[in-house]
């Protein structure tokens, strides 16, 4: 008789509610109970996160239903789900932490009468970025808290708290980090920082200039890692070429050390961070007003400069970098040592 009373389906409000309650146990660390009642809560709370994660994405037989995902991100941010799903993160296990990873991520992008209510919530809770950040300081949760971290910095308001924090300066050294995909998940959000909310960028940038830009030569340009300079010099040429921060270029570009450092990427032997740093180092020659100790450099440097472009190529056809060298050639060319003075 039993199976003609088929239990009702819960609705989102209800996954989210059974959820949360499983989340406090979690986070309470269930010490109150045996641990095979603690072990199937646990088992529990991992099928409702896949749940919340089915109702946001569908699966293979249907797509995600706008009510339902609705209800559920009403309900996920009335009263601190959202937030436990992040501090409970390290009680989960490896799946579980992979769906409430993709539950956090497509929370940002869901709208709620045309609003992105997710962006309200962290600008009020804004000490969660202090956990997801720092998460890069745990080989286990690192991934999961990078990719979390980086659908947040799609709000302004979340981009600018990180950009004015402390954790900027520690980015360069998660980003130099012995794990070779946690180093590359943290380039890649300091990249989303550093290019997201083009004014914020700015505004971020010239305000940090003095400890920013020689912080970036010494650990990530001059680092001895490749893929570590590889990655920041085509990130140098992203920023600087950016119209927003042509300000910040302009000081970057008039700065002899900065030359120095992006000639000697020029030397490199690899071709890629060669191609890269020749976007940069233009920039340097295509000043108009060139400080003197610039243009001593460059006149010092002439002969070597004009040889290395001579056998400078492109590994594809590029007109646009032929173009762009033909015209750093023919500057250098026309520099005279009276335009020092």
């Amino acid at each position: 008789m039993k199976s003609l009373f088929k239990s009702k389906p819960k609705t989102p409000a209800e996954v989210v509610r059974h959820t949360r309650d499983l989340l406090i146990f979690a986070d309470r660390g269930g010490a109150e109970v045996k641990e095979s009642k603690r072990e199937e809560k646990m088992v529990e709370l991992s099928k409702h996160i896949r749940e919340l994660k089915h109702i946001l994405y569908g699966d293979s037989e249907s797509e995600p239903v706008s009510d339902a995902c609705t209800q559920l991100t009403q309900e996920i941010f009335k009263e601190n789900t959202f937030r436990l799903l992040i501090i409970c993160l390290p009680k989960l296990n490896l799946e579980a932490r992979k769906d409430a990873t993709q539950v956090v991520a497509n929370l940002q992008r869901q709208q709620v009468q045309s609003k992105l209510i997710a962006s309200d919530y962290l600008e009020k809770n804004l000490d969660l970025m202090d956990i997801l950040i720092t998460g890069y300081e745990n080989t286990d949760l690192a991934l999961h808290y990078g990719a979390m971290s980086r659908e947040c910095i799609r709000h302004q308001c979340v981009a600018r708290y990180v950009l004015e924090s402390q954790h900027m300066k520690k980015f360069f050294d998660y980003m130099q980090l012995q794990h070779f995909d946690i180093a590359a998940d943290a380039a890649a959000t300091f990249k989303e920082l550093l290019t997201r909310h083009k004014s914020t960028v700015a505004e971020f940038l010239s305000k940090n200039y003095d400890w920013f830009f020689p912080a970036y030569n010494s650990k990530l340009l001059e680092s001895q890692n490749y893929l570590t300079r590889r990655q920041a010099v085509k990130m140098l040429g992203d920023i600087l070429l950016d119209r927003s921060n042509s300000s910040v270029m302009m000081r970057y570009v008039s700065s002899r050390d900065n030359l120095r450092i992006l000639m000697n990427l020029l030397r490199e032997s690899s071709k890629s961070i060669q191609f890269e740093a020749f976007h940069v180092f233009k920039l340097f020659v295509a000043n108009q007003n060139k400080p003197p100790d610039i243009v001593s450099i460059l006149i010092t440097n002439k002969s070597k400069l004009l040889r290395l472009f001579a056998d400078f190529k492109s590994d594809r056809e590029d007109e646009q970098f032929e173009a762009d060298k033909a015209q750093v050639v023919r500057e250098i060319t026309a520099l005279e040592p009276g335009e020092q003075a």
